[in-house]
């Protein structure tokens, strides 16, 4: 049985951004539709509560002319690699065979989930900001704020961009990095506040506990992208903003039982199950509209699934075999 592997280099050079953020709209319109199979993540909690490791499987339906596609992500998640300059997001995507469950390529998870969890942000920008939105907010300076950067700024005509982030050396390096490529003026500022107060885009992209937004900071039509926290018991978002937002997440049953973001305003009795609104298949696929007016605060709530790894792995592994990119090991 051949076997492709394929490294982070790999994968970066397989999968541009604005390919993932098409190659994410239409796995997102398949879960809306049906078409795919995503159970929820198993958690295995380190005892020390350093980290832990997630297996996330999932599977798409072929259709029309679209490929399936099944496979498994296994991702750790060590929010204490930020202070060993590793990556808090470590892992490995195992794509198989849809129609006899043959291993067919094993692939770097880290960059696959850097570069496909911005891309779905990038899809929910599109479908819920503002059309004149032109300012961002990135609070945090890691790897998904540079991802969030290009996958925003390929779906808005960004002029200002603002990062904080709690070690502002980060920030910095952040401007440094990708100010010349920006396409739009790009600073470090010194507060959270700073950076929210009049952005049309905020993305918040930290490893906090706890709330670094606060809802009296966010413009009148502002659009949230929540994306850090990914677990019960941690939040980004304070619950008056999650009260006052639009509510849509990438996959109801997985918000309800994972995002803190969510599950904390509800057991402090903010609002119910109801409060959100839609995933974003329905408004990809028009069975929810979305945004209803200018004024109106839209928050996209992110966990991440395994069907847009599966979906970003198979585009992958197709490339890579059109392109001879990766090597070929016989398991």
């Amino acid at each position: 049985m051949d076997v492709t592997v394929l490294s982070a280099d790999d994968v970066a050079k397989l999968l541009p951004m604005r390919e993932c953020i098409q190659v994410m709209r239409e796995a997102l319109a398949a879960l809306a539709r049906g078409k795919a199979l995503v159970p929820l993540r198993t958690v295995m909690r380190m005892p020390d509560g350093s980290g832990f490791l997630g297996l996330m499987p999932g599977r798409i339906e072929p259709d029309d002319g679209r490929q399936g596609a099944l496979g498994m992500k296994a991702v750790s998640v060590f929010p204490g690699n930020a202070g060993r300059g590793i990556d808090t997001h470590q892992g490995a995507v195992l794509l198989f065979e849809a129609d006899t469950g043959r291993l067919s390529a094993l692939m770097d998870g880290a960059t696959i989930t850097a570069i496909r969890t911005a891309a779905v942000s990038g899809v929910a920008t599109d479908l819920l900001a503002r059309r004149d939105a032109a300012e961002l907010a990135i609070l945090g300076a890691g790897v998904q704020a540079r991802t969030h950067l290009e996958a925003i700024a390929a779906v808005r005509s960004l002029q200002r961009v603002r990062v904080w982030s709690r070690n502002p050396e980060h920030a910095v390096n952040l401007v440094k990095e990708t100010a010349a490529r920006s396409g739009a003026a790009i600073e470090a500022v010194p507060t959270a506040e700073a950076a929210v107060r009049g952005a049309d885009v905020v993305a918040t992209v930290t490893a906090s506990p706890e709330p670094v937004l606060q809802h009296a900071w966010v413009k009148d039509g502002a659009h949230i992208n929540a994306v850090g926290s990914s677990i019960p018991s941690t939040r980004e978002i304070d619950s008056a903003t999650m009260t006052a937002a639009r509510l849509f997440v990438d996959r109801r049953e997985s918000a309800l039982n994972e995002a803190g973001d969510v599950l904390i305003p509800m057991r402090e009795g903010a609002f119910a199950a109801d409060h959100i609104q839609a995933e974003l298949g329905d408004v990809i696929i028009g069975t929810d509209k979305g945004r209803r007016s200018a004024t109106e605060l839209t928050l996209f709530k992110s966990l991440g699934l395994a069907v847009e790894d599966v979906a970003a792995a198979a585009f992958i592994l197709k490339r890579a075999r059109e392109t001879g990119v990766g090597q070929t090991v016989q398991m």
